[in-house]
């Protein structure tokens, strides 16, 4: 994949916060925090409680019917082999309040790992999206670590999960074949709020997100997962690409199916699952229950294929770009040379790279002397990532306020050096 010119070089998304009912998150992805406060008894649901419950593997054994049940946590062969919680049915009892404070107490100290995520969703209302590899054993931990995934494959896991969700969050902001370094920002700032929580082992992860900035990304990671697995299975019975051009329309990306294929690589299978936030209900267009969809090593071929066509059949796209000149360089004292520019308007990428001739770049050089940007048109390239803008034209330099102008110079003092390098001809 093509990485954008202002992301850093080990891929590692950048830090995002959201308040968490103790702390603050400052990393994403992250581990869910420690637990600080429990929820607020008086604002949980039972239903809600129950339903998240049955969902990371807790186990119902009776209880008064119609008054409360009694759950114990996954493993659990009987109540008294671990916790074991009496949640009410409704809140219509005098005692609900009391055995759900119980019952949210009783999880802030338990063992199991997924009673932090439990508390997690009832505090931030979220969706949650599970990856699940398996890993050869190979690949597995020293002896005796039995079901642990290695450091490696762990990190792969991750690395992979990441790439999944910045692909859903892309196709949030365009229907498009390969996205490239387009869109990359807002996209990101999309999944500021997402919390990363993975099971004992390394071989699963599961991505929570909050409904009220990342439901939209969850929704369209479902329609695009389903329809990458629909594609696949129709190229391979019948050796056609075309259900691939329409899963374009579903968020199926380049960039999607790259992240898929570091999911698979080294594995023997993988499964995605999604499941809504049961305070918030089923999403329109969507399955109350997804089915997981599962990706094995011999759809490498296919995804492969499908990403080099995304790539290449995406057209060049005419821009005005407005930006401030960071960097300016060419080969001698006189001629063409070449110009990079923050992208200010005109263009959702961070920055652009574009060739121009004496006159205009005396001009570019000219604009950032006096921390100006400059309007230039032209076409920017896929083939660079959207990172290129060719046939440039129209070369003039914009008026910004006293504020923008101050910040450009200060940027100009910051990277003399880069002008220095062009004046001379270095």
């Amino acid at each position: 994949m093509h990485r954008p010119m202002d992301e850093p070089a080990d891929s590692t998304i950048p830090s995002g916060t959201r308040p968490h009912p103790s702390e603050t998150v400052t990393h994403w992805p992250t581990a869910l925090p420690p637990l600080g406060d429990i929820p607020d008894p008086a604002r949980v649901d039972p239903a809600v409680l129950g339903a998240l419950l049955d969902r990371h593997g807790w186990h119902r054994r009776g209880g008064a019917a119609g008054r409360y049940s009694r759950w114990t946590p996954p493993g659990a062969a009987a109540p008294s082999g671990g916790t074991s919680l009496l949640v009410p049915d409704t809140t219509a009892f005098p005692d609900s309040e009391d055995l759900l404070g119980e019952a949210l107490t009783a999880l802030a100290r338990s063992a199991a790992p997924s009673a932090r995520e439990v508390l997690v969703s009832l505090a931030v209302p979220s969706d949650e999206i599970r990856w699940w590899r398996d890993v050869p054993d190979g690949a597995a931990g020293p002896a005796g670590a039995a079901g642990a995934a290695g450091w490696s494959a762990a990190e792969q896991l991750r690395a992979a999960a990441r790439q999944i969700l910045l692909a859903g969050a892309l196709a949030v902001r365009a229907r498009t074949g390969f996205h490239g370094a387009r869109h990359r920002r807002r996209a990101l700032a999309a999944l500021e709020g997402v919390l990363v929580g993975p099971a004992p082992g390394g071989r699963d992860l599961t991505a929570c997100l909050p409904v009220e900035t990342g439901r939209v990304v969850a929704v369209r990671l479902c329609h695009a997962l389903h329809a990458t697995r629909e594609a696949i299975d129709f190229q391979r019975a019948t050796g056609g690409m075309e259900a691939f051009d329409s899963a374009v329309e579903a968020g199926v990306s380049r960039e999607l199916t790259e992240a898929v294929i570091a999911l698979v690589r080294g594995s023997e299978g993988t499964r995605i699952s999604l499941a809504w936030a049961p305070a918030a209900g089923t999403p329109e267009g969507c399955p109350a229950r997804p089915e997981p969809v599962e990706f094995s090593p011999g759809d490498l071929p296919a995804l492969r294929r499908a990403g080099a066509r995304y790539q290449q059949d995406e057209p060049a796209v005419a821009v005005r770009i407005t930006g401030a000149v960071v960097r300016l360089r060419r080969s001698g004292p006189r001629g063409a040379g070449t110009v990079r520019l923050r992208v200010l308007a005109g263009a959702e990428v961070p920055h652009v790279r574009l060739e121009l001739d004496e006159e205009a770049y005396r001009i570019a050089g000219h604009a950032h002397l006096v921390g100006l940007p400059i309007r230039v048109e032209g076409r920017l390239e896929s083939r660079g990532g959207f990172r290129r803008l060719t046939r440039a034209s129209q070369v003039v330099p914009v008026q910004v306020d006293e504020a923008e102008r101050d910040r450009l110079m200060k940027s100009l003092q910051e990277n003399v050096d880069y002008f220095e390098e062009a004046c001379t001809g270095e």
